[in-house]
């Protein structure tokens, strides 16, 4: 098990293989359909720096964050998975929810040097390893608004890396 502090390093995104179990530790935010696509608007106009949210080095996890708790949902449609390369582009480092990606997008996390791990879809033992939840931005859309939540010990394994996947 490799432990993570996040934001997480150039370094240590490039000792990381596909199939390594990985504890994150640190402030990382949340994100599907609703919101990903209007992060992506924001990096694309130049606003992101004005928004204040620092993607360097950040975690976007694929979910919502509702009183039901947090679980992944599918990276592979067609918001989230199209927001992929954006993202890595613009800092973020790992990409966390659950399903295979295509092809293009595991070269993309490649070519930004980011990865992509999954999660089993266990919302109790997500929620013992949350400490705090709050809205980062686009609170309108409700439970699935850009939220950062600190937490330790998150496991995950990471499915694509370096141009290789688990899937494959």
């Amino acid at each position: 098990m490799k432990k993570l502090k996040v934001p997480a390093s150039g370094e240590a995104i490039a000792d990381l293989q596909p199939g390594d179990m990985v504890e994150l530790s640190g402030y990382i935010f949340t994100g599907r359909d609703a919101v990903l696509p209007k992060l992506v608007t924001c990096i694309q106009e130049g606003k992101l720096a004005k928004s204040g949210l620092d993607l360097q080095g950040s975690v976007i996890f694929h979910t919502a964050v509702s009183p039901a708790g947090i679980g992944p949902t599918s990276s592979n449609k067609v918001e989230i998975e199209g927001s992929i390369p954006v993202l890595s582009e613009a800092g973020v480092k790992i990409h966390l929810g659950k399903g295979a990606l295509k092809p293009e997008t595991v070269r993309a996390l490649a070519e930004n040097n980011a990865v992509y791990a999954v999660t089993p879809p266990v919302t109790a033992l997500f929620g013992s390893r949350v400490d705090s939840v709050e809205v980062a931005a686009f609170p309108e859309e409700g439970m699935e608004a850009l939220h950062l939540l600190k937490v330790h010990d998150f496991p995950a394994i990471i499915a694509a890396a370096h141009g290789r996947s688990i899937y494959d």
